[in-house]
Order: structure tokens, then C-alpha cells, then sequence
């Protein structure tokens, strides 16, 4: 089996539960590749030993069976950029603090290896979003696991202009604009009012940024329409972001979203469900009375 493991190059990913588990899964006969930054640091600041391979890039990822994530919810985002449309699962280790897609605490990990190395596991299949503009913003990562941001950079309202399939939808006076997945509806779209949706749900929210109009509320939709952005106001430069990538847009770009042609293998064990989660992570329905 050959496992890439992803990591930021922080002291909190260097206890000596995750130098454990590089040496568990060595010691199963198992490939280990690491993230070679992250390898580097290892090395300097812990225990972890010497006789590892590392990887840099998508193209050393593409060819392994899966990747461990250990981090937080952003650092498992970051591993789109590695895995792309290859397919290859992740499993997210949480060494942050809430943890909604990294969601296997430290005191697990063990018991999660475990289960990975006799594949005592699911996956769950998340969408993802794409974005497409003029000049190719964002080269050959121009989706998002969670949510595709439109904003201001100023103290000025913007105005997005927003059509579905073509068909106008409303304008957005507001401070800007999420378009979220399933994924991303317990993120960024939750703290400005959006709706929790379940990981399966073929749809995607709109939620507004702080809208000046107060009937404008979220607007969940199919995931088989086409969302085009356009966009004005009285500052020369916005932001677009996807997930934690950000870039500069003036108000000449047009942004069309669509659902990704591909999507992102989560691994999740028996004891994991979504309602699980939103419940220890959100105290989602906590009451006395129950």
C-alpha cells in the first residue's frame, strides 16, 4: 500500500502520536510518502526517522492509494490542490481545533490506521465547484471543496448580479456573495445565516454577505445549473476566492460556477456520520430536555 501524508510545517503536527503512526504504517510494509516540506520539518523537530520518501507535487501524488491529511479543516483543503481529479481518497486527522471534515482526534489515530490498513472504511463522495473566468484565474485548481467567495476588498457595497442557467436571478447588494457545497454549508456559509446540508444533497446554496435588501435571504439550487457573476461597484478591485486561494478581479471579469466534473474521495469509518458530527462539533440540538 503506498500512503502520501500531507501536513502543514507546524509544531502542533509534530507530537509524538503522529510520529506513531508514520512508524505504524512503516512498519505494516507500507510505502510512506511525505510531504516533503513538512518532512523536512519533521525532522528537526521530532523523533521521526530518516528512511522515508517524500513527495512535492499532484504528479508524485496521482499514482499512491491514499493521502493522510493531519491538520485541521484547512489544511485538508489544501490537499485538492494534490489529489486534483486523481481520485485518490483522504482521510482527514484533526490536530486543530473543530475539525468537520478532519474529524479523527489524536486518541484515534491508531484505531483509524487500524481500520484503513485492513480498508474497514467507506468513502463518502463529495462535490466540488468550478469556476471559470477569462485569463484562467486560477490555473488548473479552479475548483473549491467548500465555497467559491465573491467580496469587497474596501468599505464600499458591491453589487453582484447573479443568472441561473442564463435566466436572471436577483442582484446582490451586499458585501459580497458564497456559493457553497454541501461540504461548505457547515463553513463560512453557516456564520452568515446559510442552511446545514447533507453531505449527498445534489444541490448548492447562494448565501448573501451582509445584503443591504432584508428580504434577500440564502437560496439553496440544483447542482446541474450554471451560476454566472457579474459584478460592480464603486471600488476598481474585488476578491474571488476558492476555499483558502485567493485572487484580485476588477469588474470586467464574468464569473461562471458549475458543479466539477469530478469529485473528492472522503474516507469515513463505521462510527463517523455527518449527524455525529454536527452534533459534537455544533452542540447541533443540544437541549436539557433530551
Amino acid at each position: 500500500m503506498r500512503i502520501a501524508v500531507y501536513a502543514r510545517p507546524v509544531i502542533d503536527n509534530t507530537s509524538a502520536s503522529v510520529v506513531n503512526m508514520l512508524t505504524q504504517l512503516k512498519n505494516a510494509s507500507n510505502e510512506v510518502f511525505i510531504y516533503d516540506k513538512f518532512y523536512t520539518f519533521l525532522q528537526s523537530n521530532s523523533s521521526v526517522g530518516s528512511d522515508y520518501k517524500t513527495f512535492s507535487d499532484y504528479t508524485e501524488v496521482a499514482q499512491l492509494d491514499y493521502m493522510l491529511s493531519i491538520g485541521g479543516d484547512g489544511t485538508l483543503l489544501e490537499t485538492i490542490a494534490m489529489v486534483r481529479n486523481s481520485g485518490v481518497p483522504v482521510l482527514g486527522i484533526n490536530t486543530g481545533r473543530l475539525g468537520f471534515l478532519a474529524n479523527v482526534s489524536k486518541d484515534e489515530i491508531n484505531n483509524a490506521i487500524g481500520y484503513l490498513l485492513t480498508k474497514n472504511f467507506s468513502f463518502e463522495k463529495r462535490s466540488l465547484l468550478q469556476l471559470n473566468t477569462k485569463n484562467n484565474l486560477f490555473g488548473d485548481i479552479n475548483y473549491a471543496l467548500n465555497e467559491i467567495t465573491i467580496t469587497k476588498k474596501d468599505s464600499t457595497m458591491m453589487t453582484i448580479h447573479a443568472f441561473l442557467d442564463g435566466e436572471f436571478l436577483n442582484s446582490y447588494w451586499a458585501d459580497g456573495l458564497i456559493v457553497a457545497t454541501p461540504t461548505g454549508s457547515t463553513a463560512y456559509s453557516l456564520s452568515c445565516g446559510g442552511p446545514l446540508m447533507v453531505p449527498d444533497a445534489k444541490s448548492f446554496v447562494i448565501t448573501p454577505i451582509a445584503p443591504h435588501n432584508l428580504t434577500v435571504r440564502p437560496l439553496i439550487i440544483p447542482d446541474d445549473k450554471v451560476l454566472t457573476l457579474k459584478i460592480e461597484g464603486r471600488s476598481k478591485e474585488f476578491l474571488v476566492t476558492l476555499d483558502s486561494r485567493s485572487a484580485s478581479i476588477d469588474s470586467s471579469f464574468e464569473l461562471v460556477i458549475h458543479k466539477a466534473d469530478f469529485k473528492f474521495n472522503l474516507i469515513r469509518f463505521e462510527n463517523q456520520s455527518f449527524f455525529t458530527t454536527i452534533r459534537n462539533k455544533l452542540n447541533w440540538g443540544l437541549d436539557k430536555r433530551n
